[in-house]
């Protein structure tokens, strides 16, 4: 299962930018082309982030669907898989969507730390 992998690097990328604030949620794009199960991974992160600072973050996945150009009659249409054709015969096209695999965004926060300055006040 490559999910495992890959959301294993996603998990040590958001770790990183991350810098030991918690994170609460990432969102991803994932086109439907690149062969990456969107249950799968959803199953991997709740694996990968335990320990981490996204240890219990919600994932959220947009498929973002394929589309192809043809180069021949330069119509752009739905691309459902990797059968690369258009509908005038020509095989002469260019993936344009549907191949992405990136962290659109994620959501954390600032840790709770106690200021070095911060004097205890003593109540008599």
């Amino acid at each position: 299962m490559h999910e495992m992998a890959i959301t294993q690097s996603v998990v040590d990328a958001v770790g990183e930018v991350a810098a030991g604030r918690t994170v609460h949620s990432v969102t991803l794009d994932v086109g439907a082309l690149c062969a990456v199960v969107p249950d799968a991974m959803q199953f991997c992160f709740e694996l990968a982030t335990e320990g981490t600072v996204a240890e219990g973050a919600r994932l959220e996945i947009h498929v973002i669907p394929g589309a192809a150009r043809c180069r021949s009659c330069g119509v752009t249409f739905p691309l459902p898989d990797l059968i690369l054709l258009c509908a005038c015969g020509s095989a002469d096209v260019e993936v344009v969507a549907g191949q992405e695999l990136r962290i659109r965004s994620m959501e954390v926060s600032e840790p709770c730390v106690r200021p070095a300055d911060a004097v205890a006040i003593r109540r008599d």
